[in-house]
């Protein structure tokens, strides 16, 4: 997954420095610090604000900076530096966290105090509780989660290899026996270690979030998103039940090409799918193994991108302005010369560098840029253009107070990257000449590019809703610790509909091999990007007035569309994401109708493909 990062929530605020460092003693003379004995007043709540916002943003420019060195010029030394300036961040966090606890249920608060007193109070993935030593021993909990995961190794007929090794080989490797060694392997050595600690982890994490006003961590997670915990929840099944057929019949498609290529023994024609067949550690995008479910003839979508940008000399930094003159033409500023100048494109060759694509925004102002190492190809290219779709975000919102300066809920921002590469179609191809408009692939092509596009978006969706469903019950208390291998497995058959290639028992602890789990990342926003990047993308074509199938729209240079565009995304997190939404699409609702709509040709062929099959699980 991508990550926006911008000063208050750069690299140095994710993971192990969330978990909430030992906190030092507030300074006496500082605003934030307030009389304990005293009943606070709406006054000081906005002396309060004010000071957090700005101590917030003081280090969190400074951090960013050091974040970016360390990303782009990793050595001891500015590993250890950027591990410094993020246990001053999470220690800042932690102590403003609870003086705002301290405002609940204060009369008279303005609606910009409060909302920024939520904010600040839900900064944390993993509030530490007051009491002594407890900061320290989760923060040394979720070091050691991480780190086992860092460490973690599989084998390969026999020969360890690394996590990135296994990812890698996973989507090539046909052989079953090969892909079970892996699989297992992987969850046996990473996930099996971190039991205990995670329970451990839980309970100290569980009781920081009561004292900042919460039933557990699971609530407070869900109590970011303008609305009450349980209404969110409940919305995420809405959206799910919404898009499942979808999902269900390409399940099925799925299951009997891989029971076509394997047989019986290896994958049966019903049931459940083994999970190590689909190309994906966590069979959680499936677009690895599309040589194995393209059908013939429609399976090749009649271009490929990485030809086309060959053939015109396309080279790394063209390839980014390309991307640039997607936004500028509808109406957007083009990006500062800094950008230019400061942003990673290409891998340097001098030095190690992180090469995972992120998009930065240093300053809170204009200070933007990327972080990629491109190559000339079909993927980099979509990517520069979802990469740069979090800079203009951050841009269009940095007049707003820093407490302020995000997406409007945490699935905005990774949406709107997403909804702009899916305009990447051969209408735009067209227009910006890297397509010949005589090669325009026929309507017989698009099956190709939907199941595609499918494998990896619509095949994602219920991984993206039980990550964190497993999360809140394990938190609640709903699952306990005696029962965590049960639920995940549980859930996994249930909105899934695939099991491991060998039974799992108790002793097991499968959930802690995807990075999210020990690493504590909150998971609801990928889920919730998937669905909002396609209701964003029919608002576009709906504007334009678009009247083909839908998957072939392109909005480029419509600056209607910018219009619109803007003012959602303007607002930043100053209001609830309701009002973000409707500014744009018209609607208040999240809604999964739109990528029904999106792959409604797909849909109707996958019922044709899965005439005769006994589809479900």
């Amino acid at each position: 997954m991508k990550i926006a990062i911008k000063a208050a929530t750069s690299a140095l605020a994710l993971a192990v420095w969330l978990a909430g460092a030992p906190a030092k003693a507030a300074d006496a003379t500082s605003a934030t610090t307030m009389v304990a004995s005293a009943a606070p007043t709406a006054a000081e709540a906005d002396a309060f604000v004010t000071d957090a916002e700005k101590q917030l943003n003081d280090l969190g420019i400074y951090g960013a900076q050091v974040a970016w060195i360390n990303s782009t010029y990793i050595t001891d030394d500015t590993d250890a530096v950027a591990a410094r300036v993020g246990a001053e961040y999470t220690e800042l966090q932690v102590r403003l966290a609870k003086e705002a606890a301290r405002f609940d249920g204060v009369a008279g608060l303005g609606y910009d105090t409060r909302r920024k007193l939520d904010i600040l109070k839900q900064a944390i993935v993993l509030p530490a509780p007051s009491t002594p030593g407890a900061a320290k021993e989760l923060n040394d909990l979720a070091t050691r989660l991480q780190s086992t995961y860092g460490k973690g190794r599989g084998t390969l007929r026999g020969q360890e290899i690394t996590g990135s090794d296994i990812e890698a080989a996973m989507g090539k490797n046909r052989n079953p026996a090969e892909l079970k060694e892996m699989w297992v392997s992987w969850h046996d050595n990473v996930g099996k270690p971190m039991r205990d600690d995670y329970a451990q982890l839980v309970e100290i994490a569980n009781k920081g979030a009561v004292e900042l006003g919460y039933k557990d961590v699971g609530a407070m997670w869900r109590a970011g998103y303008d609305m009450p915990a349980d209404d969110f929840a409940k919305m995420m099944d809405r959206l799910w039940i919404q898009v499942k057929p979808l999902y269900d019949a390409l399940h099925c498609y799925t299951r009997a090409k891989l029971n076509a290529k394997y047989g019986d023994a290896v994958q049966a024609k019903t049931g459940p799918i083994r999970a190590d067949l689909l190309g994906n550690m966590w069979a959680q995008e499936w677009g690895n193994i599309y040589d194995i479910v393209a059908p013939p003839g429609a399976g090749d979508i009649g271009y490929d991108i990485g030809e086309l940008l060959k053939a015109k000399d396309y080279d790394a930094i063209r390839m980014v302005k390309t991307g640039e003159r997607f936004y500028t033409s509808l109406g957007f500023a083009p990006l500062p010369d800094s950008f230019w100048t400061r942003s990673q494109i290409t891998k340097p060759r001098d030095r190690e560098v992180v090469c995972h694509a992120s998009a930065w925004d240093v300053d809170n102002k204009d200070d933007l840029r990327i972080k990629m190492c491109t190559k000339v190809n079909a993927d980099d290219f979509v990517t520069i253009h979802h990469e740069l779709g979090h800079n203009f975000y951050q841009r269009a919102y940095n007049k707003q107070p820093y407490l302020y300066l995000n997406g409007a809920n945490d699935g905005f921002h990774e949406a709107i990257g997403d909804f702009v590469a899916l305009s990447v179609t051969p209408d735009y191809l067209v227009k910006i000449d890297l397509l010949d408009a005589a090669k325009v692939p026929s309507a017989d092509k698009d099956i190709g590019l939907l199941l595609r596009q499918a494998m990896d978006k619509v095949a994602f969706l219920p991984f993206g809703l039980l990550m964190d469903k497993w999360r809140w019950g394990v938190f609640s208390g709903e699952t306990p610790a005696s029962q965590y291998s049960k639920a995940w497995t549980d859930l996994r058959l249930r909105y899934q509909g695939v099991v491991a290639p060998e039974p799992r028992d108790e002793g097991d602890f499968d959930p802690g091999a995807k990075y999210h789990i020990p690493g504590n990342t909150p998971y609801a926003r990928y889920f919730l990007a998937r669905i909002l990047q396609f209701q964003f993308y029919k608002a576009a074509c709906d504007q334009v007035g678009w009247k083909g199938p839908l998957h072939r729209c392109s909005f480029y240079g419509d600056k209607r569309v910018g219009e619109k565009l803007n003012a959602m995304l303007e607002m930043g997190a100053s209001k609830p994401w309701p009002d973000a939404l409707e500014a744009f699409t018209g609607t208040r609702e999240i809604d999964g109708s739109a990528m029904i709509a999106y792959f409604k040709p797909l849909m109707t062929w996958l019922k044709q493909q899965n005439k005769g099959q006994r589809c479900g699980w």
